[in-house]
């Protein structure tokens, strides 16, 4: 089967390394500012994503929003993109044979079929795709920022909310929060709502930092305070507390204190507790209370664990990374630089820094999630939001199960 021309966002074997989020979904379904990746590619380039190339691990991969794994052959004309790169949210200049972000290729157009087998281990480099299909054509330069570290994401998300939400508001025709709202703005930035957003009066939005977006069908409830730049995805709902320079996704509930934090979608905070500089997967439910700490005693830089090891980030302020289907118990304290893995269901007082994926129980050494009760679990959880885990999402979650990494 070929693939038609079109969009393929292809991971890397770096952006493959990028824990605890590779385990069960490919970088290209990654929020890196107010968008997912593939979302960032579709709306500067105007094309439609046919795929993403991301392995053996993700062929199974399904959301019903996102495209399917590509297989056979990747026609001529496809643009093939890396994922790593969250390109700006402003139009490309069109039908160039290849693109170069910050002196590194991006993107590259294909001039003749190529077997989607080449993207299979990640070692292709779009460097030498280029020079395969093109030689040595310069090729367009465009705007982004590249992802080497996947706390980098952090790092970005204040910048990339910046260029990323005025462009969205007129992308989506959205109008200025009406001056008879009943909400209190504060700040010179704006308030911007996409069809369907509502705001209750008594909220507060402070726009001193940055503007705030409310994409379709999103609520702020009464007694919240919102504070820019945020994002809040399409559905979702803040019910109160503080948020602020975060990138929520959609259908999303938010409770509490939120600080620069992403959201991929469909996550639960609906209780008190306090979330900083964290990054919370797909199907996320924290339990009332749960805390992260984002910075140390010391005030010194944060250790993340990686699958190369524990690194130095660099970063001041670091909390936790949440892989997809986490769930916390209530009162859950969560160390600086935490890591915890897809499907973990953790409900003691404070795990240890990174806890591995499917982990179950009370404390350390936590059992293992079995696979089925993990898998009824999920059903549930997604049926609560609409979404039907299909059979080929099931096989997806079993493989991850099963290649589980280890920190022990």
């Amino acid at each position: 089967m070929a693939s038609r021309p079109g969009l393929v966002c292809y991971d890397d074997a770096r952006a493959r390394r990028f824990e605890p989020f590779s385990l069960t979904r490919p970088w290209s379904e990654m929020r890196v500012g107010a968008l997912v990746v593939r979302e960032r590619w579709t709306l500067a380039s105007g094309l439609t994503a046919r795929g993403f190339a991301a392995g053996p691990a993700m062929r199974d991969f399904r959301e019903p929003w996102s495209p399917a794994s590509v297989r056979g052959v990747l026609r001529a004309g496809t643009l093939v993109v890396n994922a790593r790169c969250a390109v700006a949210l402003a139009p490309m200049p069109s039908d160039a044979p290849l693109y170069r972000c910050a002196d590194r290729v991006a993107a590259v157009r294909l001039a003749h079929d190529e077997p989607a087998a080449s993207f299979a281990d990640g070692t292709l480099t779009l460097e030498a795709l280029a020079r395969r299909h093109h030689g040595r054509r310069a090729g367009a330069a465009i705007e982004g920022h590249w992802v080497d570290e996947v706390w980098e994401l952090i790092g970005l998300l204040s910048p990339l909310l910046l260029a990323d939400l005025p462009r969205l508001a007129r992308a989506q025709a959205c109008v200025p929060l009406p001056e008879d709202s009943g909400a209190t703005v504060l700040g010179a930035h704006a308030v911007w709502l996409e069809a369907g957003a509502r705001v209750e009066p008594h909220t507060v939005f402070d726009t001193t930092q940055g503007p705030v977006l409310l994409r379709r069908d999103a609520l702020v409830q009464a007694f919240s305070r919102v504070q820019g730049p945020c994002h809040l995805g399409a559905g979702s709902v803040i019910s109160g507390g503080r948020v602020g320079g975060s990138a929520i996704g959609e259908l999303c509930k938010v409770n509490g204190e939120v600080s620069a934090s992403i959201f991929l979608g469909h996550a639960n905070k609906g209780h008190d507790g306090f979330v900083g500089h964290s990054v919370l997967g797909r199907w996320v439910n924290l339990g009332a209370g749960t805390t992260t700490s984002n910075l140390k005693n010391t005030y010194g830089h944060v250790a993340l664990w990686t699958p190369d090891g524990v690194r130095d980030t660099g970063l001041q302020f670091l909390g936790t990374l949440f892989g997809d289907h986490v769930k916390t118990g209530i009162g859950l304290r969560l160390t600086t630089g935490c890591v915890l893995g897809a499907g973990a269901n953790v409900v003691d007082r404070m795990p240890p820094k990174v806890v591995d994926p499917f982990a179950w129980g009370g404390g350390a050494p936590y059992a293992t999630f079995d696979v089925d009760r993990f898998l009824t679990t999920a059903t549930r959880v997604m049926a609560r939001r609409g979404v039907t885990l299909d059979p080929s999402l099931t096989r997806h979650l079993r493989r991850a199960h099963s290649q589980r990494w280890s920190t022990g």
